[in-house]
């Protein structure tokens, strides 16, 4: 059973865990507000469930990619045609990354 109401010593927990520094006021309001959240959530045990089947989607899921298929392609040469810079075998990009 959850209870509905917060501490503000679990917000500083919490706070702490996600490396977060509430003041007095931001830890109250925020006690306050999971409080209110988690009250609403332990409404939500109420609701019989009984005759409901277990899903993964509360809609039925499909796909909806096309099937691959091999195609023409354009060729290397019309590729590097289109390359702001390139050696006439690679395409020329700006080098990122120091190796020792």
């Amino acid at each position: 059973m959850i209870r509905s109401k917060i501490s503000r010593d679990e917000i500083y927990h919490i706070a702490d865990l996600a490396y977060l520094h509430l003041d007095t006021e931001q830890a109250e309001k925020l006690a306050a507000d999971l409080s209110e959240i988690i009250g609403y959530v332990e409404k939500l045990n109420e609701l019989s469930t009984d005759n409901v089947e277990p899903m993964m989607h509360a809609v039925p899921m499909e796909n909806i990619l096309r099937e691959d298929k091999v195609r023409p392609s354009i060729t290397k040469e019309e590729s590097l045609r289109c390359a702001p810079l390139h050696d006439g075998e690679y395409f020329l990009v700006p080098k990122i990354l120091e190796v020792d």
